[in-house]
């Protein structure tokens, strides 16, 4: 994924990861015994701390998962069921309100409360009532860690939080955030922040997913790469389980807070990954407002009425105290209103009232071939994401997913439409053989790292069809994860295990990529009489665009240029990048007493009292992305949560992972609070384990929730 968020997002939600000054509510008066339903379900923790779900269903399955998850990061799961309730300024105060605001201009639990009981299928009801009970029965049995207002949750809430959170993964508040400025903002389909500067902003992370097949692995195995770019804290940040059910649902991989199901991983007989795609999914008409009446716009040449709702907002002052004031919400045909002095917008998002992505991944979960797979993905439910996808038959695919608007191409979409007519309004999606997308390309291999999806196997005519409307907005530009994927994965025509490994971790910046460019710009243009400056241009023009832990260049160019996924959007500001230099030289003088720091000594992986070196920087297939504190660069998102999968000729499944901390994601006082932060420091892996026997043989701990 990297599963999108702006920085708006993090105003948002991701203050959910740092918030705390509200103390724990003992509002649910259920007790263990009251709320705990009869659901046959136990967990095995592995010597890793890895939660293994075995269930006699699927509903039992996800309340032993909601029951686990929340052993290791109740808080998180308590704040993103708050804010998809709107409630988060009822706890956290005036700032955490626009979050609330946000929900119900989506008009969220207006659909939710109208279609969940008629059109969420019963099977999909059946596991978030049951994640719901999970979270009751845990919260009954730890009173002192619940939230105020919250419980009991329900089924809903679980819907509600996709509805919440999906949007915001393409930046539909970025287009909001911009309308509520104080002077008509600028627009563009695509151009969201996307600075490989700071891991903070996420909407610039990334992911890599890879696959080869028989015909291009030295011992005709099937391998896949499942390696998403996500912040190391926070509520988009990966738990990896494995769920099992007698019902056929085997998935191990990772989710996020709030999730029943998994998002990404592997089953004994299929696995996928995301990586963020950027189609154009939003969309922003300027209302013809009637001079005599401010609550009625012009649509194809009447004046109709805006509905107007008034909505209560609970905020918490001080202490006990708490105030709620009243806000008006409008919508048009086209969707969500915005009166602002400098105009009257409507904004229109792809998936708007879509209630079935949680469907759609239950259903991906539960395939067992590619066909199955397929008719999932075809279910168009989750606005974006390039979709990467192996089996244990040696079937490879690739789909450029997404549930792009069918528009009218007379019309300019990168900027303001006509809201007074409907030829600029759109109501259907491109439909799902549309989408650009390879079954078995005859190399035997593919790739996706946030790029062209026509350049996914290296071979332009693999990937059909070509004739996409521009007006979609599909990327055509190439990163340097894939230009570095093409040249080790697709430039070799035998890939051994151990290469497959190897070129995952890949530290090489592309001659082609935008960090070489503005390296080899910058040390020709700069003239200086400063031997710092002088000593750095050296520096840099001796690099061998490497970012390896001995790499006496890497930290001073990581710290320096501000990168981005394509040219088009990189802008050489000499003056700038001055004052970056340096501000980098007198940081890296004043901690380290020289420039020509290696990068391990400089770029860290922070836990706790566990402080450890990392290779790998902005950009690269060992993607790496940190701030400076403290004297040093520390890592805060990047490779996190990974798996590398393989199924041998006879079709067995075995995988590794490895997470970048450990499945005690709060509990400083476990082992596992860190435990995997060495092997991902020295970038190995550790073994998954799905068969019973094996977990056994690797047990730490079996028990049923609340013993």
């Amino acid at each position: 994924m990297s599963l999108k968020y702006s920085s708006s997002y993090i105003y948002l939600i991701g203050t959910l990861a740092f918030i705390s000054c509200a103390g724990p509510g003992r509002l649910y008066l259920g007790t263990p015994e009251t709320v705990r339903p009869d659901y046959d379900v136990t967990i095995y923790r592995d010597t890793w701390g890895v939660p293994h779900i075995f269930g006699k269903t699927d509903a039992a399955v996800a309340y032993g998962l909601a029951w686990a998850h929340s052993e290791d990061d109740f808080k998180t799961i308590q704040e993103l069921i708050l804010a998809g309730r709107a409630k988060l300024g009822s706890v956290y105060g005036p700032k955490a309100a626009i979050n609330d605001y946000y929900v119900h201009v989506l008009g969220i639990w207006d659909q939710v409360n109208a279609r969940y009981d008629k059109e969420i299928p019963d099977d999909v009801k059946a596991i978030c009532e049951a994640y719901a009970d999970g979270l009751n029965h845990y919260a009954a049995a730890h009173p002192e860690q619940q939230l105020p207002g919250l419980y009991p949750t329900r089924g809903r809430d679980i819907i509600a939080g996709f509805m919440h959170r999906l949007p915001l993964m393409y930046g539909l508040e970025n287009t909001l955030g911009k309308l509520y400025k104080k002077t008509k903002p600028q627009l563009a389909s695509n151009d969201l922040d996307r600075s490989d500067e700071n891991p903070l902003n996420i909407t610039m992370l990334a992911s890599n997913v890879i696959a080869v097949g028989p015909g291009r692995s030295a011992d005709g195995y099937t391998r896949l790469l499942i390696n998403t770019h996500q912040p190391w804290h926070g509520p988009t940040s990966w738990y990896e389980v494995h769920v099992h059910s007698e019902e056929g649902w085997d998935m191990a991989g990772g989710l996020f807070p709030g999730s029943p199901v998994v998002l990404i991983g592997h089953s004994p007989n299929h696995g996928w990954s995301h990586t963020v795609n950027s189609p154009d999914l939003v969309d922003v008409y300027e209302l013809e407002i009637n001079p005599d009446n401010d609550n009625q716009y012009l649509f194809d040449g009447e004046w109709r009425d805006l509905t107007v709702e008034t909505i209560p907002i609970r905020v918490k002052l001080w202490g006990p105290v708490k105030w709620t004031f009243n806000r008006k919400i409008y919508r048009s045909v086209h969707g969500p209103v915005l009166k602002q002095k400098h105009g009257v917008y409507a904004v229109r998002y792809a998936g708007m009232n879509e209630m079935r992505t949680l469907e759609q991944w239950y259903r991906m979960n539960k395939a067992t071939n590619l066909d199955e797979f397929k008719d999932a993905m075809s279910m168009l439910s989750l606005p974006m994401f390039n979709t990467g996808y192996a089996d244990r038959e040696g079937n490879i695919y690739y789909l450029y997913n997404g549930m792009i608007p069918k528009r009218n191409e007379s019309f300019d979409w990168r900027g303001y439409l006509p809201g007074n007519t409907s030829k600029a309004l759109w109501n259907d999606y491109l439909e799902f053989n549309s989408l650009p997308q390879v079954v078995n390309p005859p190399g035997s291999f593919y790739q996706n790292c946030n790029a062209s999806p026509f350049l996914a196997t290296g071979n332009e005519n693999d990937v059909l069809p070509r004739s996409v409307s521009p007006a979609s907005g599909i990327e055509t530009h190439q990163t340097n994860r894939s230009l570095r994927a093409i040249d080790l994965y697709g430039n070799d025509s035998s890939i051994t295990r151990n290469e497959f490994y190897t070129f995952k971790y890949d530290l090489q910046y592309s001659k082609e990529s935008v960090m070489a460019y503005a390296v080899k710009r910058f040390v020709t243009e700069t003239e200086s009489d400063d031997n710092d400056v002088l000593e750095a241009i050296e520096l840099l023009k001796n690099w061998d665009l490497k970012a390896d832990a001995e790499s006496r260049a890497a930290a001073l160019a990581i710290m320096v240029f501000p990168l981005t996924f394509k040219f088009d959007d990189y802008v050489h500001d000499q003056v700038m990048i001055n004052e970056r230099l340096l501000d980098a030289i007198a940081k890296l003088r004043k901690k380290f007493g020289r420039i020509d720091v290696p990068l391990g000594e400089v770029q860290r992986l922070v836990r706790g009292d566990t402080n450890l070196p990392l290779a790998g920087g902005p950009g690269l297939l060992r993607a790496i992305y940190a701030t400076w504190k403290d004297g040093k660069m520390v890592a805060r998102a990047g490779d996190s949560y990974f798996q590398i999968v393989e199924w041998d000729t006879d079709g067995n499944v075995s995988a590794e992972s490895i997470h970048h901390f450990g499945s005690a994601v709060q509990d400083q006082g476990s082992r596992h609070y860190d435990d995997q932060s060495i092997l991902f420091s020295k970038q190995k892996m550790k073994p998954v384990w799905m068969d019973l026997d094996d977990i056994q043989k690797n047990l730490e701990r079996e028990y049923r929730p609340g013993e």
